[in-house]
């Protein structure tokens, strides 16, 4: 659960007895009179003795125990860089305050009017998303609680900050999903949880179990899905229907939900193996777009197509050289057992694109290679349009969820030609494998528009922009502005025939 937040339009009155308090204040060369900050004889006296000036709190936040027992800590935004390099310096101003697990912060901000809507955002979107605690399965847990209540003086929003809840939860629930050990997040208990979120949100579901798949003809995922000896795998199903939505239209949210991935044959090292509970990422990710979707009530409908399986090894497990039939038809021949989430995408994203979306989203933690061309602090996106890619760029800056967008030119279609299937899975060389990955799931779309996201950034040992975790939840926030973007778009259509 999110903290509640508790709004003040005026500044922050010292007679408040505020055990943890957070100053907020645009950057600037010298501190404005008209501010009258709380215990600012304090904040000149740290400055003085550390020899520096105030701008320094743009690069550095100060703390200080007052007299009274009150930790009060300083930071100044610089409203020149990057979002990401402001949720950065904001997000370890709060940390400071949220490492002594107080039950209650008070957030004061300062400026102009617009500079204070913009840090009040930037402030309670981060507090709320660093305040909840994730999942801990220790017999002696450490003494951390989550926060409750956070108090915001200097700004009011009429929605109490609704967009930034949205986004908070919606991560919270992508994180919370992805850590869980795989022991206890199996398909079969993935499933149940989604059902109970389902109902609790309104939204309908509907499973597409093994038989039912195996009927349809959906080879790839089934091919996936058979090495497990408990046959609990699905493609799972919601749908969101917004009550004043644009007529007719929707998106689609596809996510990668492989509940743990051994390589199948072509077995993992230990070394590669370890953290693979987390290879459902993806699904965590599309759910949690849903449930922020949901929560900030955003006019469009929305499908989530969320693929749930394991990869395991044993008698039935499928192997090299396999060729297998897909969903939509298509012979595949199987090169690498380890490729397995191409295969379990194919067959979602056919279904996905035969409900004829206005568009597709995927997301995934495919391939390693994305990781080796970008490291862990962007993601890699492809589509098959140019204005999502353009859009795509523009909404990583806007967001501070970076993304870079790789090619997809016909000509690497080359190295998935096979002698004998329709197409390759892959390549044995794994060269720009992130981008022969992209290709292949291009096949399942049906030329719907289409946007790939191969996340990288799920995982950052020192956090990422706005969120402290190591696991980040990237790909959340992200996703809705992008889809504020997608609206924008879609209703200046609204009078015209569906044309891409």
């Amino acid at each position: 659960m999110l903290a509640t937040l508790i709004q003040n339009d005026h500044a922050f009155d010292e007679s408040v007895r505020a055990a943890h308090l957070l100053i907020i204040l645009p950057k600037a060369d010298k501190m404005a009179a008209k501010y009258q900050l709380p215990a600012e004889q304090v904040l000149n006296d740290l400055l003085q003795r550390q020899g520096t000036s105030v701008s320094k709190l743009a690069e550095t936040p100060l703390s200080a125990n007052l007299q009274n027992g009150s930790l009060y800590t300083w930071v100044m935004v610089d409203s020149s860089k990057s979002l990401f390099e402001q949720q950065t310096s904001l997000r370890k101003a709060v940390q400071l305050l949220l490492d002594e697990h107080p039950a209650e912060i008070h957030l004061a901000v300062y400026g102009e009017d617009v500079q204070k809507r913009h840090l009040a955002e930037l402030a309670v979107y981060i507090t709320w998303v660093n305040g909840a605690i994730l999942p801990i399965r220790k017999q002696r847990k450490p003494d951390v609680k989550p926060l409750e209540r956070i108090f915001l003086h200097g700004v009011t929003d009429a929605t109490g900050f609704a967009a930034q809840r949205a986004q908070a939860e919606g991560n919270f629930l992508a994180r919370g999903l992805t850590i869980l050990p795989p022991n206890e997040l199996t398909p079969k208990t993935y499933r149940e949880q989604i059902r109970k979120l389902a109902a609790s949100e309104n939204w309908q579901y509907e499973e597409y179990e093994l038989p039912r798949l195996r009927e349809l003809g959906a080879g790839a995922f089934g091919a996936v899905a058979q090495g497990s000896f408990a046959e609990d795998a699905a493609i799972v199903h919601l749908r969101r229907t917004a009550e004043h939505g644009e007529s007719g239209r929707s998106i689609a949210l596809v996510g990668k939900g492989i509940c743990f991935d051994t390589g199948g044959h072509n077995l993992k090292s230990a070394r590669h193996m370890y953290g693979m509970h987390e290879d459902m990422n993806g699904s965590a990710v599309a759910l949690g777009v849903l449930l922020a979707a949901t929560r900030a009530d955003l006019p469009i409908n929305i499908d989530c197509w969320l693929a749930i399986a394991q990869n395991q090894i044993g008698p039935n497990a499928f192997k090299q050289n396999d060729v297998i039939t897909s969903l939509n038809g298509m012979t595949i021949e199987i090169v690498h057992t380890d490729a397995e989430g191409r295969l379990v995408l194919a067959d979602t994203l056919t279904l996905a694109a035969r409900e004829k979306p206005d568009l597709i989203i995927d997301y995934a933690t495919l391939t390693g290679s994305l990781i080796t061309a970008l490291g862990s602090r962007y993601s890699g996106v492809f589509t098959n349009r140019d204005y999502l890619a353009q859009n795509a760029v523009a909404v990583g800056r806007s967001s501070g969820e970076r993304v870079c967008v790789f090619p997809m030119d016909s000509d690497y279609e080359a190295d998935l030609e096979s002698k004998i299937a329709d197409i390759k899975q892959c390549n044995m060389e794994s060269e720009a494998d992130h981008i022969l990955a992209a290709c292949f799931l291009r096949h399942f779309v049906n030329d719907v528009p289409w946007l790939h996201m191969d996340l990288s950034a799920v995982r950052h040992r020192d956090g990422l922009g706005a969120v402290g975790t190591e696991v980040t939840g990237f790909g959340v926030t992200w996703s809705m502005h992008f889809l504020q973007e997608i609206l924008k778009i879609l209703q200046k259509r609204t009078s015209k025939p569906r044309a891409d």
